[in-house]
């Protein structure tokens, strides 16, 4: 396997010099901002307008991702197949007319249903993107440019909560989606003025069934991308039990509103911004398992810190821990999958590590609305973080399994 260090010689600076990139930067950053803005309107909308249950709160996301987990497969199938470039365009302009239907609906169901037809198109999106930046990066800049996508989400996440728990209480919540349709055809010009070519040989075309199976058996015989895979979707179990119901928290313990809710998830943006500058120094001396062990591990820690205290102090502590840690994880989980997968299997790949995560975030949080209601949601907060540390135990314990037999075999 090819050291990270190989993927990480350019700096952010000389990325961002690449105009293609820069465009691409930027296209992100737009549509992001747009798209926090009206999620935590929506969040906003249902917590504290129409005081929805812990399980009410949760579903908005679940509809979310119950398409990027079923329909991202079959979705990389076709990316690997389908023209990037407008593969990306036609699904900016989709989504940005579908929300225009957030303007006219404040109806739980109609919500859902929107949310759920949005991640269907979304589904063709994250694929193609992560084609894209691939194609589009500079020799030695991968690591770089995937830092700097995953700063534009965390620069989103810093300022578009906050903005929008003021916008919602302030001027309501059509501006930020107003905004959000705005952001994709900003997205969608932006991208259409790019060269995107495929690296190597176009993919083969075979059955839909034959295409996903091959992208199945890659990922499962290759050793790292297997263990990265399992790792985040593991992980990613326990910080959505933590994370779906983070506004309800905010609201029933630390009894506070929507601007507080805002402010929260802006720290851990913070934190992510902090992990991503770190993150190209610490992937030049130690391997991408060891990588998403350890942040793993200080999540769990972040979740862990939240939920024993319950106070306004520590939980700014614990966002601004699990926004650093998670930041290690997605840069170098998704830098490696760029760097091992052969360029006519990198959709379906991409989308099926986006399956898998999505899956385990459905699983948590059609779980952790109803556990919350009967064990409360501290208690759920804190199996979250015993989970985490759990998983990275066993992480690490495999990793070390080898180099312990290698040295009794001397």
């Amino acid at each position: 396997m090819a050291s990270p260090a190989s993927t990480s010689t350019l700096g952010f600076s000389q990325v961002l010099k690449t105009p293609a990139v820069q465009r691409l930067w930027i296209a992100q950053l737009v549509s992001v901002f747009g798209d926090f803005l009206a999620i935590f309107a929506v969040v906003s909308i249902v917590t504290f307008q129409l005081h929805g249950t812990p399980t009410q709160v949760a579903l908005i996301m679940v509809s979310f991702l119950v398409p990027l987990a079923v329909v991202s497969p079959i979705a990389g199938v076709f990316v690997d197949r389908w023209n990037v470039k407008w593969t990306m365009i036609g699904s900016d302009v989709i989504r940005g007319c579908l929300i225009v239907a957030l303007l006219f609906v404040r109806d739980l169901w109609g919500i859902y249903a929107i949310f759920f037809v949005l991640a269907t198109v979304s589904a063709f999106f994250i694929p193609a993107q992560s084609v894209a930046i691939r194609t589009l990066a500079p020799p030695g800049g991968l690591m770089a440019a995937n830092a700097l996508m995953q700063q534009a989400v965390q620069v989103s996440m810093i300022v578009a909560p906050a903005v929008a728990g003021l916008l919602v209480e302030g001027l309501g919540a059509n501006l930020c989606f107003g905004f959000d349709i705005l952001s994709f055809f900003v997205s969608a010009a932006l991208v259409g003025s790019l060269t995107i070519r495929r690296e190597g040989p176009p993919a083969l075309v075979s059955s839909v069934l034959d295409s996903l199976a091959q992208g199945f058996r890659f990922i499962f015989t290759h050793a790292a991308i297997s263990f990265v895979v399992i790792a985040m979707a593991s992980g990613m179990f326990a910080v959505r039990c933590f994370g779906a119901l983070l506004s309800v928290y905010v609201r029933d313990i630390l009894l506070m509103q929507s601007a507080t809710f805002g402010v929260l998830n802006s720290l851990m943006g913070a934190g992510m911004i902090a992990g991503g500058q770190l993150v190209r120094s610490v992937a030049a001396r130690s391997t991408p398992q060891h990588m998403v062990i350890y942040g793993l591990a200080g999540m769990g820690g972040a979740v862990f810190i939240t939920a024993l205290f319950g106070q306004l102090a520590t939980t700014a502590i614990g966002m601004l821990g699990l926004g650093f840690f998670a930041a290690f994880i997605m840069i170098t989980s998704q830098t490696l999958l760029q760097q091992e997968t052969p360029p006519a299997m990198l959709g379906r790949v991409s989308s099926s590590l986006m399956s898998a995560l999505a899956s385990s975030q459905v699983i948590a949080m059609l779980g952790s609305g109803p556990v919350a209601q009967t064990a409360g949601i501290r208690n759920l907060f804190l199996a979250s973080a015993a989970m985490l540390f759990c998983i990275a135990a066993i992480g690490l314990w495999k990793l070390r399994a080898p180099q312990t037999a290698l040295q009794k075999g001397d």
